[in-house]
């Protein structure tokens, strides 16, 4: 087997691992969840979640990927050969995400064509999501196109294609966020949305808060899903893995902070708070931030900054899963990488063909009511994550023992700061929290409780 490669420096990684986590996730995903249930009560609940949380999880799947130097199923069968299961669930989760993950991708695309090539008021009309979402050849050539860009890049190989490419996006990303943001809050009745977006109110607290800011975690930072074990694989031996966690945090917190100061006040000084349009859900993004684009000063520029910066934030999600993947086949069956990158881009067109057709000629097939793109997240973010996330929690806690994570994490006598949290989640409150996701989704899901 060939020697496994590894990032060239500790920012390579750390870019790398926070452009996994930068996507749809905190782009698209975030700002409406945050307007949905409550903006500030929101945001507050998710940081103090990363913090403990996400931070918890992190840590445990980088040190595992370091100390084994393998990919999913490899680190968990040779931590314990009863876990076995975890690394083959681990390895399928971005097999099935990337192709839904890619739809939308192919979406991001159309969108900036649209505005770059001055479009954007045809993209406000009510009828242009849906009209363009339900026909047959468009979408697919999006999609398709989007998943070229990823395979691309992945074929270059860990330094030359993902570390590059992330040194690049990830700091342009950083500024398109604070143009835009900067930019949105100077339009009439944005601080109203500013102050909403800021500012907790018990008022706006439930429960439904606590689960959707966890759900939002594991899709937002990449947990449970094999990439930060993949990621950890390719650490060296001397970087700093508590402090590399904690700016990979502040990456992709930031970025989450950012995406609903660019969407939410902007959206308030549209709507002037409208709940209807707060509400608008997984539509906000390619429905309402077009109509409020077509009603600002520069709008057409702004959106095409807009879209390029949701478009380099999807690139760099799509690149960390089908790496995981390709990794996977590496290890496992070990293929070559331009082998395993061409079969990952083949399941990509075909699962990813169902998702995409879902929404035109295929609108009518359903599974428990959902459309494909729909019934693969709701498969791989409610379902699969959470119990990977519960498994992950009794391999370290009751089975390897906190201890062997804690000697990862100090190695060369490196500090383990936040070793008392690492403790007290992995051992107690993740495996909870996971299962209150878990449990809740589910019965969401079959009209047992409405969420």
């Amino acid at each position: 087997m060939s020697q496994r490669s590894n990032f060239s420096s500790k920012i390579g990684f750390v870019l790398a691992a926070a452009g996994s986590a930068v996507g749809l996730g905190n782009l698209w995903r975030f700002p409406y969840l945050a307007a949905k249930y409550g903006g500030g009560t929101f945001l507050l609940v998710y940081l103090i979640l990363a913090v403990t949380f996400g931070f918890s999880l992190m840590i445990a799947e980088i040190a595992i990927g370091r100390k084994t130097g393998l990919s999913a199923i490899g680190a968990f069968k040779k931590l314990d050969k009863r876990f076995g299961f975890l690394g083959v669930l681990a390895a399928i989760i971005p097999i099935i995400i990337l192709p839904y993950y890619s739809v939308i991708g192919g979406w991001v695309i159309k969108y900036f064509v649209t505005f770059a090539t001055g479009n954007m008021q045809a993209a406000a009309d009510d009828a242009y999501f849906s009209t363009f979402t339900s026909s047959t050849g468009e979408p697919i050539g999006w999609f398709c196109l989007f998943i070229a860009f990823t395979s691309i890049i992945v074929l270059l190989g860990v330094e030359k294609g993902i570390e590059t490419v992330s040194k690049f996006m990830m700091p342009v990303l950083v500024v398109l966020t604070v143009i835009i943001a900067g930019y949105g809050l100077t339009v009439d009745g944005a601080i109203d949305g500013l102050i909403y977006y800021i500012k907790p109110s018990m008022e706006h607290f439930s429960g439904m808060t606590v689960i959707a800011a966890m759900g939002q975690l594991f899709y937002s930072m990449s947990l449970a899903m094999g990439i930060m074990v993949t990621y950890g694989s390719y650490m060296k031996k001397d970087n700093n893995l508590e402090s590399s966690v904690r700016q990979i945090e502040i990456f992709d917190t930031g970025i989450a902070f950012m995406a609903g100061l660019m969407i939410i006040p902007a959206v308030f000084a549209f709507s002037g708070g409208d709940p209807d349009t707060l509400n608008a859900g997984p539509a906000l993004m390619f429905i309402t931030i077009p109509k409020v684009f077509a009603n600002m000063g520069l709008g057409t520029g702004i959106g095409i900054l807009f879209f390029l910066l949701v478009l380099f934030a999807a690139m760099t999600s799509s690149i960390a899963l089908t790496e995981s993947a390709v990794s996977t086949f590496e290890d496992e069956l070990y293929w070559g990488r331009k082998k395993s990158t061409i079969v990952m881009a083949v399941i990509m067109v075909s699962l990813g063909s169902l998702s995409c057709l879902g929404y035109g000629p295929l609108a009518n097939v359903t599974i428990i009511g959902m459309q494909f793109l729909d019934f693969f997240d709701f498969l791989t973010n409610s379902v699969m994550m959470p119990i990977a996330a519960i498994a992950t929690c009794l391999l370290v806690s009751r089975v390897i023992g906190v201890k062997k994570i804690e000697e990862e994490v100090t190695l060369e006598g490196k500090p383990f700061r936040r070793k008392k949290i690492f403790y007290f989640m992995i051992q107690y409150l993740c495996p909870i929290f996971a299962a209150i996701i878990l449990i809740s989704s589910v019965a969401n899901a079959f009209g047992w409780i409405s969420m």
